[in-house]
Order: C-alpha cells, then structure tokens, then sequence
C-alpha cells in the first residue's frame, strides 16, 4: 500500500522540518493566499481555528491530503500581529516583558473527499521582564521578521522564556502530538 499524497499549505521551512521529525517529507508545497484579518471581537482560539481550516481549504486537492496550521500569539483576548516593522515587534516585546501569553497552534487536515480535521494546541509562555537592552538586542536580530508576537521561540528568545508550558514545536508552528494524530487517523505510516 502506498503512502497517501500530502501537500503543506504553507510556505514556513519551520514547518517543513518539524513535519520531517515525524518522518514525513510533503509531496507538494502549495501556500494558501487568504485574507488573515481577524473579525471584529474574534477570540484568538476562533481566529486560529478558522486561519488554519481556511487555508486547507484554500488549497483544496482531489488527490492530495492538505495539511495547513495558524500560529497565533494572544495576550488574554488580545490577538498580537505578526511584526512586520521594528515598531511592531518591540510594541509586541514590551507587552509580552515579565507576563504570560498564549500561544496557540491550529491545524487543519484536509481529505481528497473533503472532510476536514482539525486540533488545537494551546501553550502557556511567560517571558523574563525585559529590559531596554534585551528588547533592542532582539530587535537587532531580525528574528522577530514576520513572527506572530514579534518573537521565534527556536532562536535567541527562547532564553528570554522564563517557563512554558505545553507544546515547543507547538510555539515553533506546528504542534507535532496533534500533527501526528492527525496523520496517523488518514493513514499516514507513522512510527
């Protein structure tokens, strides 16, 4: 029996490799061009639910599962942007200094025969209180480049996280427990 076909709609590297901890190369990358904006007073779980199943779907396939996922970085009810300018990520860092955020990881599976899977990560991360310097030593970095919250966990900051918990990879941008049930329930060969 042969392997179902996978495509990832998404063009993040960091993706691509978290899939391949699981032994699972993509057939095809096909990113899902959408409008990312939330709805007026959208919760940042919603928001990341439907990010994720609107890019499945956006890259719809009759002979392909479709993997997609949204990462989403929520003070409370807040959803942070992804920074896009220095401005951004520093707004983003100074509010995020010494305090608890969420970090949640949607992922959406979508089958040849259109139904559709979906789980949820959520993660609990709480920075150090950062100072000035810390902030524009990161700043400096260029990490923080089209990161939601202004942030990559898997580089510098992740010595400015004072704990977390739940899912790393999940934080990274694809949370890999529910990747692989996911997988595993369509018939991916998964070890």
């Amino acid at each position: 029996m042969t392997a179902p076909r996978l495509i990832l709609a998404s063009a993040s590297p960091r993706r691509r490799e978290l899939l391949a901890r699981l032994g699972v190369t993509p057939d095809a990358i096909a990113p899902a061009d959408i409008d990312e904006t939330p709805f007026e007073a959208e919760l940042p779980r919603d928001y990341a639910k439907r990010m994720a199943r609107e890019k499945a779907l956006a890259a719809a396939s009759d002979e392909a599962h479709i993997l997609a996922g949204d990462t989403v970085v929520a003070a409370g009810r807040r959803i942070l942007p992804k920074a896009e300018d220095e401005a951004t990520a520093r707004r983003c860092l100074e509010l995020l200094s010494g305090r608890r955020h969420t970090v949640l990881s949607a992922i959406a599976l979508r089958r040849p025969d259109g139904t559709l899977r979906e789980k949820l990560s959520e993660t609990a991360v709480k920075f150090k209180r950062l100072s000035t310097e810390e902030i524009d030593a990161y700043i400096a970095s260029g990490e923080w480049d089209g990161k939601a919250g202004g942030y990559a966990i898997q580089g510098a900051a992740e010595g400015l996280v004072s704990w977390l918990q739940g899912s790393h990879s999940g934080v990274v941008g694809l949370p890999l427990y529910e990747t692989r049930i996911l997988l595993k329930s369509a018939g991916f060969p998964l070890g």
